[in-house]
């Protein structure tokens, strides 16, 4: 099975010698910003090959972690300057008084169930046919208490099932069709190029929760410390400038996303080429934020929503 690794440590558009955070003698800001190895994050790095960040007088450096919960207290603690990470973990976070502030949307659904970059699959001869049928069922999931759980209770619950019944397990994505496949779990929730691996082992998408929750679902977003972003104004205005950049190019150019998925994972050339990119609007999907959020209260995630006006742009 092809695993979404990293190939390298870090990427970068120089080689500073200047700590993360600072500005060089020659006006360039070094910056460690966390991500998550997967097709999500493809535009921040098309914007690093492009020149985009380095028009801006910016130099990245990649970290790459398993998820947002990784990522968002080492952009709090200062250890990175910004982050990538799905929504419905930045609304926990700021619901629990962290102070981030996002800068630049990430990605969205295409919102075409059957056609998303993320579903839920299950094996061929599984007797679970639709959303409801995942009530009482063992579900693996990447991380609980995330996007990928609040949007599959969803499904369940507007398929008419009920999702208190599911029993979810965690799994790292590349764990997960092999899983599946195995009977360790009855079904599992997917992301790209997860998702395309598990259909070509000829498994079956019964739900698509990223879509079937709301057609323009903000998935993810890039953001910083509401103490950087006030401290340091002007180079997050340049970072959010040179992302909306490199977010406009992968999506006008979907052969060079899909090419640059080769530089920081080892995605193999046919599943590459059979993926299904998500969507990388400029614009955060205020609408669908909220409904994350609404999501996020009813499953208890949180106790008290955020005020959206304070944690986005």
């Amino acid at each position: 099975m092809a695993a979404l690794l990293a190939a390298t440590g870090l990427a970068g558009c120089g080689g500073s010698d200047d700590e993360p955070g600072q500005t060089g003698a020659d006006g360039t800001t070094k910056l460690s910003v966390g991500v998550i190895p997967i097709l999500d994050v493809a535009p921040i790095y098309l914007g690093i090959e492009q020149g985009f960040f380095k028009e801006q007088g910016l130099e990245l450096e990649l970290q790459k972690a398993q998820g947002g919960a990784a990522i968002v207290p080492a952009v709090v603690s200062g250890q990175y300057q910004l982050g990538y990470s799905n929504t419905t973990s930045l609304l926990i976070a700021a619901s629990q008084g962290l102070s981030l502030k996002v800068v630049a949307n990430g990605n969205n659904s295409t919102g075409e169930p059957g056609k998303d970059f993320g579903g839920v699959v299950v094996p061929e001869n599984s007797p679970i046919r639709s959303a409801a049928d995942l009530a009482g069922k063992r579900v693996a999931i990447n991380t609980l208490q995330n996007i990928n759980t609040t949007t599959v209770n969803k499904v369940v619950r507007d398929d008419g099932g009920d999702p208190s019944k599911i029993s979810y397990t965690e799994l790292a994505f590349p764990e997960i069709p092999a899983a599946v496949a195995n009977g360790d779990v009855d079904a599992g929730q997917v992301v790209e190029p997860f998702l395309t691996i598990a259909q070509q082992q000829g498994m079956r998408v019964i739900a698509s929760n990223f879509a079937q929750t709301d057609p323009k679902l903000n998935v993810g977003m890039y953001f910083t410390s509401q103490q950087y972003a006030s401290q340091n104004a002007d180079v997050v205005e340049k970072f959010a400038t040179a992302m909306k950049q490199s977010l406009n190019y992968a999506d006008d150019n979907p052969e060079a996303a899909r090419e640059i998925l080769s530089s920081y994972t080892e995605i193999e050339p046919e599943i590459r080429e059979a993926v299904t990119l998500p969507q990388w609007p400029e614009q955060i999907d205020t609408n669908s934020v909220q409904v994350l959020s609404d999501l996020a209260l009813q499953d208890g995630l949180i106790e008290e929503q955020p005020d959206l006006t304070e944690l986005l742009p």
